[in-house]
C-alpha cells in the first residue's frame, strides 16, 4: 500500500440521534489535520460532513471537497475551504473523491454513505484498487452492514473474503491502525465469480 497523504471520509449530511456520531466525526476530523492529513469528504457544511471539516480545519489542517452543481444550488456546499471542487454528477464527485484519496472512512450516513462506501469496496473487489477502507462502527450503527456481508456469503453470493475488503473498528482511535495495517485485497473475491 502507498503512503497514506489523504483521507476521504464518507459520512451523514445529517448528524443523527445520537452525540456519540458527531463526536466521532469531530475527532476524525481533528485527527487527520493532527497528522499532517488532507481531508477528502463530499462538500457539504452540513451534518457529520460538517463537523467533521470544521475540526479539521480548527486544527489546521488542509480539506477538500467535491460536490455535485445541483447540490450547490441547494446551498449546502461549503465554500470556505481550501479546495471547492464543482462537478456535474454524483458519479464525477464519487470519481473525483476517490482519485484524490490513499484511503476511507465511513461514519454513521444514510443512503448517500451506503452508496460510497459500496462503491469503493466493489471497486475494491474488482481489484481496481487497493486502498484501505475502514468503517466505524459508532455505538453498533454499521453492525447491520457486516451481517448483511455475512448473510450474502451464507447465500453463496460472495466469496468469504470479502469480509477482508474493509476493517470494522468500533472506536475511532483504532482507524489509523487499521488504516494502516489494511490486507490487499485476495484475488478470490474477483475470481470467485469468474
Amino acid at each position: 500500500m502507498t503512503e497514506i497523504s489523504s483521507i476521504c471520509v464518507f459520512c451523514g449530511s445529517k448528524t443523527g440521534n445520537d452525540p456519540a456520531y458527531r463526536e466521532a466525526a469531530e475527532w476524525l476530523g481533528r485527527a487527520t489535520a493532527e497528522r499532517g492529513l488532507r481531508l477528502v469528504y463530499g462538500g457539504g457544511g452540513i451534518g457529520l460532513m460538517g463537523a467533521a471539516v470544521e475540526a479539521a480545519l480548527s486544527a489546521g489542517g488542509k480539506v477538500t471537497g467535491v460536490i455535485p452543481d445541483f447540490l450547490m444550488q441547494y446551498e449546502v456546499g461549503k465554500p470556505d475551504i481550501d479546495e471547492l471542487i464543482v462537478v456535474d454528477s454524483m458519479y464525477e464527485r464519487k470519481k473525483t473523491m476517490f482519485e484524490r484519496s490513499d484511503g476511507f472512512v465511513i461514519l454513521p450516513g444514510g443512503l448517500g454513505t451506503l452508496d460510497e462506501a459500496f462503491e469503493v469496496i466493489t471497486w475494491k473487489q474488482l481489484q481496481l484498487h487497493a486502498k484501505p477502507v475502514v468503517v466505524v462502527d459508532v455505538k453498533g450503527y454499521w453492525r447491520p452492514l457486516g451481517d448483511l456481508i455475512a448473510h450474502c456469503v451464507a447465500g453463496g453470493f460472495a466469496h468469504p473474503a470479502v469480509a477482508g475488503l474493509f476493517t470494522m473498528v468500533d472506536d475511532v482511535e483504532l482507524i489509523f491502525g487499521a488504516l494502516a495495517a489494511a490486507p490487499e485485497p485476495k484475488i478470490e473475491v474477483l475470481t470467485d465469480h469468474l
